[in-house]
């Protein structure tokens, strides 16, 4: 009939459905039959994680709002509520809280896969711009969500990262006002961060949409960093990686398991457990794991603008990694210098991130300054420079020669080392 779409599948409902509203037809293409890549390793399943790991957040979330209470009074309470009263609540709880640690270690793994094999260049700049965004939205949602439990750490770690927006001139104190909506953190405040808690998660699914879209029309890097140059160096990605995922998956939920039944406060605060009291101050105000690098840099510099400035700079300079990375070889595999240099890259921040959790004093400060200096080099001096003097190794000429001969290149033939891929 005219208008209807034309439907394969066998099974009558899925079929009606389909030649009215082709969305089986449209998953069949981008999730069964759409080509990948054979070469995959495991660091790729971590973007499916990633998904995975959103929904059970927003699942959880929405179950937890349905008995939060956005008070100053009541909130704190309203958390032991959960915890002591509710069917299963405590377990609801503990696998947000310790959801929101997994979901950033799983994004920190692609991030760093993303950097490592180069997928960030021609022509997935706008599909790594998408995933720095919602790095971005993802801090944001965790920094509103710490808040609500309403303790001695959330008060205290919304009323300093608040403060830091009174750095910048003219603008910095109407921005803390309105972020307070008063004159300090308060009953306005709680209100306005679970608004904004619960809402910000449908903008990070909306967002991740638009980057898997990009992702199927520019179609996946892969750890040679080199094109797909014919149909045998491709998968259907069902059943291949779909049975690939599921492998990771379980892996996953069995340490997300272990977190969450065995050790689920490792990772929080114990001042966290004291209600929030404005009248006395932690001893040491710390954040999440997952800040700390970010808190080191913002110590590392004496003036408060400038600490500001560079904590801010150090996620906008990822918005900018396709054009300061020169080289024209996408895969750390054929770039022998860039290979060292980008674990060195991670080891700085490992260190600030230990820093961070450290008073800013002695050798904390030397070292939060040298690996400030090193995170902010490596971008803006050492990879324009590196992609101009570094000699890559010969590329190999498909994705099929090594997964099914073993080798790079026949007989030894060099390819053409500064080709662009």
């Amino acid at each position: 009939m005219v208008g209807l779409n034309k439907s394969e599948f066998k099974n009558p409902v899925v079929n009606w459905i389909d030649t009215r509203l082709p969305i089986f037809t449209m998953m069949q293409n981008e999730y069964g039959a759409f080509p990948t890549p054979k070469n995959f390793n495991y660091l790729w399943n971590f973007g499916a994680l990633a998904m995975i790991n959103l929904m059970i957040m927003m699942v959880t979330g929405v179950f937890l709002a349905m008995n939060y209470q956005p008070n100053a009074t009541l909130a704190f309470d309203s958390v032991q509520h959960i915890m002591r009263d509710v069917n299963y609540g405590w377990l609801l709880r503990y696998v947000h809280q310790n959801g929101a640690s997994m979901f950033f270690i799983v994004v920190f793994v692609h991030i760093f896969r993303n950097m490592y094999y180069g997928s960030y260049k021609n022509p997935r700049e706008l599909l790594w711009i998408f995933g720095v965004v919602l790095l971005l939205l993802m801090m944001a949602t965790s920094f509103m969500g710490y808040v609500l439990p309403w303790g001695q750490m959330s008060y205290w770690g919304a009323t300093v990262i608040t403060n830091l927006f009174s750095a910048f001139p003219v603008v910095g104190d109407p921005i803390v006002t309105w972020l307070w909506g008063g004159f300090s953190v308060d009953n306005p405040t709680l209100n306005r961060f679970f608004s904004l808690h619960y809402l910000l998660p449908f903008v990070i699914f909306g967002v991740t949409f638009l980057h898997v879209v990009a992702l199927h029309i520019t179609g996946s890097n892969n750890p040679l960093g080199i094109d797909v140059k014919s149909p045998q160096d491709t998968l259907p990605f069902h059943p291949y990686y779909t049975v690939k995922d599921s492998v990771g998956l379980c892996v996953y939920l069995l340490v997300f398991a272990i977190f969450v039944f065995f050790w689920p406060n490792l990772l929080g605060d114990p001042n966290n457990f004291i209600p929030a009291n404005p009248l006395q101050t932690p001893a040491d105000i710390v954040p999440e794991w997952y800040f700390l690098p970010f808190y080191a840099i913002l110590r590392s510099v004496p003036n408060k603008l400038g600490g500001v400035c560079l904590m801010f700079g150090s996620i906008a300079v990822l918005f900018v990694l396709p054009w300061l990375d020169t080289s024209p070889v996408r895969s750390a595999r054929f770039r022998p210098i860039f290979r060292k240099l980008i674990w060195l890259w991670i080891v700085s921040v490992g260190v600030l991130g230990v820093c961070g959790a450290n008073k800013p004093e002695g050798i904390w400060v030397v070292l939060s300054r040298v690996g400030t200096a090193y995170y902010f080099l490596h971008f803006l001096v050492i990879l324009p420079i590196l992609g101009k003097l570094e000699r890559p190794l010969p590329l190999p000429e498909s994705i099929s020669r090594p997964v099914i001969g073993g080798g790079p290149l026949p007989g030894g033939a060099a390819a053409k080392p500064m080709e662009k891929v």
